[in-house]
């Protein structure tokens, strides 16, 4: 045994190899109840559950004596809460209405983006339609060039076909009245008061639903109320 070691806190070998219990503490060095109780919970607030944030907290309904009072107690309390119920759902209502607008918005918007990006990408397709336009309108001189003309005749009506798909439409303009909103003239006759006709397509205009996207490069000619061209009347 060391010198300086308690003596109750030591167990003789004989002790040990008997079996024996070790020897109990002291009184005033075993944990009363209280004393574990403050040291497992320290704060005892801590421990309450807290009520959930704006949570509303309702006294209980006291209720006369009297029947009849008692009655109209709870009346008033059906009343109130039925008034609190539709309130609740006329809100629910609105937040539905404007999620619905909400949702119509977004996707009117994404079609919308849809479109300009689509119309974009036409837009610098037109003037590969251009070159298009300018090569089929040349007179074959030979065999071989009519050949290199059919394949270029085929192509673009392969492309056309994809770009209808996607809704563009070329501008209606040869033989068809002059209409300043999706014609442009360059030339034509400078009195007033006859209609006007476009007699020649120099560049073809496009529109994308609807959406005139390029104006048709027109020339026109006057035409009497009659709907007969000029030239017509001339000669008869």
């Amino acid at each position: 045994m060391h010198p300086d070691e308690p003596s109750h806190l030591i167990r003789d070998d004989a002790d040990i190899d008997a079996g024996t219990a070790p020897m109990a503490l002291p009184d005033e060095l075993v944990p009363t109840p209280a004393d574990a109780a403050e040291t497992l919970l320290p704060d005892a607030d801590a421990a309450v559950e807290a009520e959930p944030v704006g949570a509303v907290v309702e006294a209980p309904l006291e209720l006369p004596d009297d029947p009849a009072e008692a009655r109209d107690v709870l009346l008033e309390a059906f009343s109130e809460t039925r008034r609190a119920a539709a309130g609740y759902a006329e809100a629910l209502q609105r937040v539905a209405a404007d999620y619905d607008n909400y949702r119509k918005r977004v996707e009117r918007d994404r079609a919308e983006m849809i479109e300009r990006a689509s119309q974009r990408i036409l837009e610098q397709l037109l003037p590969a339609l251009d070159n298009f336009d300018a090569a089929l309108a040349y007179e074959p001189q030979t065999p071989a060039e009519e050949k290199i003309l059919d394949g270029m005749r085929g192509t673009h009506s392969q492309l056309m076909e994809i770009l209808e798909r996607e809704g563009l439409e070329p501008v209606d303009a040869l033989g068809h009245g002059f209409d300043p909103a999706v014609h442009e003239a360059v030339a034509g006759p400078t009195g007033g008061g006859d209609d006007l006709v476009v007699d020649q397509e120099l560049r073809k205009g496009y529109s994308m639903r609807g959406r005139l996207i390029r104006p048709s490069l027109v020339t026109v000619e006057a035409t009497e109320e009659g709907g007969e061209n000029t030239d017509d009347t001339e000669r008869s």
